[in-house]
């Protein structure tokens, strides 16, 4: 008899097991599923090209509308200002919005990846459009505020979610073209934004501007919801420590009421302002305990580790930040020293703002072709660098200022998907919501971060009795124009600074091959 026969010829439902075995088997773990948290037993049918193409659109407008609302409301509030007989609260109609995004991305993220896409951009939605009902109708400054808050809640839930989904639906190697898409909506909005805003204040009523976002808001879910039962599944249900998400948001929080107060209602080293940075700081320790202790923790700090997660994420931060702080604080440079009206330097920030879209584009579409998908990324952050030290070390004409500018602008656009794509293909696909999440959370604070330092370069360049020249506020044109030329070297030396970091961090992240199907051409090394 051979090892392979059977050892008895009794039936196999009639053998007894000898006690030991029966023994060490009652001792094995056992693990009851529900069904909701089964695998599937197949796989389902692979969306078509059409389900794609109308998921991506739905989750374009539902993108619009959170990038839109960012940008909206700021020419409109001269006239809201006006209505409430409220002037001095004016700031936390924008304050309210981008304190409550920022502090629920990684929540949001976070939840995707435990309850489901499906049920938080529901949720998001919901918010975001019950918000924009209650602005609508806010009687007064207190009531609008809150809800801008609670706008910016659905607002925060958005962004992440989107980018998770379309992680769900498309491969790595293909997603990058459409993180391209994903920048061209936010260039539409930073530039249609303050034009909409300006017109529906001026022209209808500045309850527009909200009531807009609810036909738009049903809209999206209304071709976005039929399909999102076809959209493969991968979160996973879990316990969530909410203790650890209560006080990463806290610290965000405080941090970005920081960096909106410091420089501008208090001093920078003012009581008040080392009180809130102390608390931000025990804030966030008390997170990483929090999440060294808990069994699931709300955000694994592992996750954040590696030779993949840190570098994009900076590479992708300091591009972002290096962007927007230049967009914040030119139309001051353009009115000084060019001597251009507001209008004309709202329009000379489109270079800025358009061409790092197609930044964005040429690297998605070199994504999908070569095999070293990274390189584009460095080649176009240190030609932006290059771009940088132009603009920092020569005064040039207009004509020529925009030039380099745009060329800064498409190298830094290469940084947007290469460092978006990077992270989401090196985690598990059941994590891919919270390092987005993560992700966007972190550009949001270094975003604001920029903007803030760049604010106090040109306020320790100009003088402390300039008032915060973002909002532009104060004597602006009494400042002489060889003054702003000099100060806003530091200002282009720091947004060159940080687009070669991004560059080096590009450099030193690793490059893990990207899953998908190829290009039919050959691959390309």
């Amino acid at each position: 008899m051979n090892k392979f026969e059977r050892q008895s010829r009794d039936p196999a439902d009639q053998q007894v097991l000898p006690e030991a075995i029966a023994g060490e088997l009652s001792k094995i773990p056992t693990e009851v599923l529900e069904i909701g948290d089964a695998p599937p037993i197949a796989p389902k049918a692979p969306l078509t090209p059409s389900e794609v193409r109308t998921i991506l659109m739905s989750l374009l407008l539902t993108m619009f509308l959170a990038a839109l609302d960012q940008t909206i409301v700021a020419t409109a509030l001269p006239t809201i200002g006006r209505q409430f007989g409220d002037v001095s609260n004016l700031s936390w109609v924008i304050t309210a919005y981008l304190l409550a995004s920022t502090a629920v991305a990684p929540v949001f993220g976070t939840l995707s990846d435990i309850y489901g896409r499906r049920a938080m951009i529901i949720t998001a939605l919901s918010l975001f459009i019950a918000g924009s009902i209650l602005c609508a109708l806010a009687p007064n400054m207190p009531v609008l505020i809150l809800a801008r808050g609670l706008q910016g809640l659905g607002g925060g839930g958005i962004m992440p979610i989107v980018q998770t989904v379309i992680s769900d639906v498309v491969s790595p190697r293909e997603r990058g073209q459409y993180q391209a898409y994903f920048s061209g909506v936010w260039m539409a909005a930073g530039i249609g934004g303050p034009v909409l805003g300006g017109l529906f204040a001026e022209h209808l009523h500045w309850s527009m501007i909200f009531w807009i976002n609810v036909p738009l808001g049903i809209a999206s879910l209304a071709m976005l919801l039929p399909k999102m039962a076809k959209i493969p599944v991968f979160h996973r249900r879990r316990r969530i420590d909410w203790l650890g998400g209560v006080l990463l948001m806290a610290s965000a929080v405080v941090f970005m009421l920081v960096l909106t107060w410091g420089g501008n209602r208090y001093l920078w080293l003012s009581p008040t302002i080392m009180a809130m940075v102390g608390a931000s700081v025990a804030l966030a320790l008390a997170f990483v305990w929090q999440s060294g202790k808990a069994d699931e923790p709300f955000l694994p700090l592992s996750l954040l580790g590696g030779t993949v997660v840190p570098y994009a994420m900076l590479a992708g931060g300091f591009a972002l930040g290096a962007m927007l702080g230049l967009t914040v604080h030119l139309p001051l440079y353009y009115e000084v020293v060019y001597h251009l009206s507001a209008s004309e330097a709202g329009l000379g920030l489109i270079p800025l703002a358009a061409i790092s879209t197609f930044g964005a584009a040429l690297a998605g579409r070199t994504m999908a072709r070569v095999k070293h998908y990274k390189r584009v990324a460095i080649i176009g952050t240190s030609c932006a660098t290059l771009m940088g030290i132009a603009l920092t070390t020569t005064v040039l004409p207009l004509w020529a200022l925009l030039a380099l500018q745009s060329g800064f602008a498409l190298g830094l656009g290469t940084a947007f998907p290469v460092s978006v794509v990077s992270i989401q293909n090196s985690v598990a696909r059941s994590q891919v919501g919270t390092i987005t999440g993560a992700l966007n959370f972190f550009r949001a604070l270094m975003a604001s971060f920029t903007v803030a330092a760049f604010s106090a370069i040109l306020l320790m360049a100009l003088g402390a009795d300039i008032s915060l020249v973002g909002e532009h506020r104060g004597p602006v044109n009494s400042i002489p124009a060889a003054d702003m030329i000099i100060a806003f070297r530091y200002v282009f030396g720091a947004a060159t600074a940080m687009i070669a970091c991004a560059a080096l961090c590009m450099i030193l992240m690793e490059e893990k091959p990207l899953a998908g199907p190829p290009k039919p051409v050959a691959m390309a090394e």
